[in-house]
């Protein structure tokens, strides 16, 4: 962020009983003197990472046994002991005064492999790290030293601050470059690596060893290869198991197809009163039908088509944790537009659409059935891909959690890629296409020239969603899904079963149970839409374009809260009124679609009811990450921006 988008922190009073321990600890004198005092500048870790930077003291308190400390940007902190080191640990020693002692020095400088004839400021962090321990370890550790300075990694974590680094260092002085990696190669001896999610700008990992007793004899251009190798894979990352863990997973992968199930006989009843659940479960036989499972191929191979045709723009997605930013082609706009025409010339070549109603049980199981043999695919393949192409959060070790989670982040099928093509093609499009075949149902079952308003209304928000989806379908790479979520069961079953099959439940329930609408709910209903839209499109506007160029001139009006990462918190326009106003937006267009339905019957009301469910638990895992990443900048905008989803309720 340039600096017209940064605003200041003001620090907020620490509470009363955590001044009364401080007071205790730093000023009195009758409790246990404490190793660090008020005021005290030392070197602290930052949380996450294995690197130090110089705080301040500011508090420490007796009941928790932590220090809150102040970093030189502001970021307040809560730290515990071993995380804090005296300042005089990193100092480096005067090189003068090493240089003229110790003959040894010039012995191990000569042999050092890591050393180079050449002069330059991009020299490898091992050669960094060996030069400096040579020059400042006694003679009686030099050797062990610099054996172990060889083994040291240093690989990079955040590529745009990175190169940030990078360019700056570009205009400083050449004794400032030596002094800073001296500096570095101190932190080496000083920090201990934890194997901890990664949020600062490096982290130092130490290469196992290979039982080579001569490791100092490997040449320069080797290690650097070695190196860059090393710095593409990821480390081990320890995280959180989402969605229950592994039970959790069991449960998901049963209750799922159970559910979709369930409200595709529930619907069809004539009484779909939850009164009569469970419905009766037709006859094994009539749940599959092989012209049913040829129709679902057909339309997939038909939208993969679209997809690969060279029309529409090629958008770039989210760095990589590699640095890489894949490409995508955006045509979903067009693929929309050329399935209306198909749809449109089969029913005016006298295709029967309401084939799709009258098969719709059918329908969905051929769809089960490929999702099933996709993520099996997609699992078995994750097997073989590279460490850096895994998901974080899908690479646990638990086969059946892994397989629900998805493995791999990006699978592609050389510059197709299926998690994209799932996300937004066929079981989107397919939605709208199944609200069409439930109004022509409709008209057929009820002897009617038109669909009701009722109909129209759903057919009409619905579209009115997937096609603004489509036209913003860029927008879609900065989701949590496309850049955080491994395609496994949970999206391939979500994309493929159950948006078509469960989203399109207001229309079905329509075709058997009509509800007339009056005018004034009628205008009603549209103004609630349109709102609710208006909310959703201008709130998910400002994130794309604030998250993909946060520094863009047309964004210095807003207001942010800066962080210790390098990332900044959007405060202003409707991310200043609650911390999710794409959610608060979709859930009145939710309350829009379901309102036609009536309230004979809570079925209908099902995607409502599920959609505060899923919302919910999305900003439950929204609020855990950002606190985990953001620290105390993240209560900082907990406290200004108060509601989570809707103004004063919520």
């Amino acid at each position: 962020m340039g600096n017209s988008q940064q605003v200041h922190i003001p620090h907020e009073p620490r509470q009363a009983n955590q001044e009364s321990n401080a007071g205790a600890y730093f000023g009195l004198g009758r409790m246990p003197s404490v190793k660090y005092q008020r005021g005290d500048m030392v070197m602290g870790r930052w949380p996450g990472s294995s690197l130090y930077y110089e705080v301040k003291v500011l508090s420490f308190d007796a009941k928790s046994q932590l220090y809150t400390v102040i970093y030189k940007d502001g970021t307040e902190l809560e730290l515990r002991e071993q995380d804090i080191k005296n300042a005089a640990g990193f100092q480096t020693r005067p090189r003068s005064r090493s240089r003229s002692r110790s003959p040894g020095r010039r012995r191990s400088r000569s042999r050092s492999p890591a050393r180079t004839t050449r002069r330059t400021s991009s020299r490898t962090a091992a050669a960094v790290a060996a030069a400096a321990i040579t020059e400042n370890a006694p003679s009686s550790r030099r050797d062990a030293k610099l054996k172990e300075a060889l083994e040291v990694r240093l690989s990079p974590l955040d590529q745009t601050i990175l190169a940030e680094n990078n360019s700056n260092n570009k205009h400083e002085k050449t004794e400032e470059i030596q002094k800073e990696e001296n500096n570095t190669a101190n932190k080496v001896n000083e920090v201990e690596a934890e194997p901890e999610k990664n949020q600062s700008r490096y982290n130092l990992r130490r290469r196992k060893d290979d039982g080579d007793a001569k490791q100092a004899e490997v040449k320069p251009e080797q290690l650097e290869e070695k190196e860059a190798k090393l710095a593409a894979a990821p480390a081990a990352i320890p995280t959180p198991l989402d969605f229950g863990g592994k039970i959790g997973a069991y449960f998901w992968l049963l209750f799922l197809p159970a559910w979709v199930l369930f409200v595709v006989l529930q619907v069809n009843l004539e009484d779909p009163s939850l009164a009569n659940f469970p419905p009766p479960l037709p006859p094994l036989e009539t749940f599959w039908d092989a012209q049913a499972f040829g129709y679902v191929v057909l339309w997939m191979l038909f939208q993969a088509l679209i997809y690969i045709l060279p029309i529409g723009r090629l958008s770039e997605g989210m760095p990589l944790r590699t640095g890489e930013r894949l490409k995508y082609r955006t045509n979903g706009f067009f693929a929309i537009l050329l399935s209306s025409v198909l749809a449109a010339s089969a029913v005016h070549q006298g295709f029967d659409l309401t084939y799709i109603h009258s098969h719709f049980l059918q329908l969905a199981t051929a769809s089960f059935l490929i999702s099933v043999l996709l993520s099996i695919y997609l699992f078995v393949r994750s097997r073989y891909a590279a460490p850096e192409h895994l998901a974080l959060g899908g690479n646990s070790g638990h086969v059946l959690y892994d397989f629900f989670k998805g493995r791999e982040l990006n699978p592609r099928i050389k510059s197709f890629d299926l998690k994209f093509f799932c996300e937004m093609r066929p079981g989107l499009i397919g939605w709208c296409l199944i609200n069409f075949a439930m109004a022509l149902a409709e008209m057929k079952l009820q002897g009617l020239d038109a669909p009701s308003y009722s109909m129209i209304l759903v057919n009409l928000f619905q579209l009115l969603y997937v096609v603004d989806g489509l036209w913003n379908e860029e927008a879609i790479l900065t989701t949590m899904d496309l850049m955080h979520d491994g395609f496994g069961f949970m999206l391939a079953f979500g994309d493929l079963v159950w948006v078509p099959f469960t989203y399109t439940l207001q229309a079905y329930y329509l075709v058997s149970h009509p509800n007339l609408l009056s005018l004034p709910a009628l205008a009603t209903i549209v103004t609630l839409k349109l709102v609710g839209f208006y909310i959703f499109r201008t709130s998910n506007s400002e994130k794309n374009a604030f998250r993909r160029n946060p520094s863009d001139p047309k964004l210095s009006h807003l207001n942010t809260i800066p962080t210790a990462t390098g990332k900044s918190l959007l405060v202003s326009g409707w991310w200043g009124v609650v911390r999710h106003p794409n959610y608060l937006g979709d859930l009145l267009m939710a309350l829009a679609w379901s309102l036609p339905c009536g309230f004979s019957h809570l079925l209908p009301w099902y995607y409502m009811i599920y959609f505060i469910i899923l919302l919910v638990h999305r900003d439950s895992r929204d609020m855990t990450e950002c606190r985990r990443k953001y620290g105390s900048a993240w209560d900082e905008y907990c406290r200004t921006v108060r509601y989570r989803i809707i103004p004063g309720i919520y």
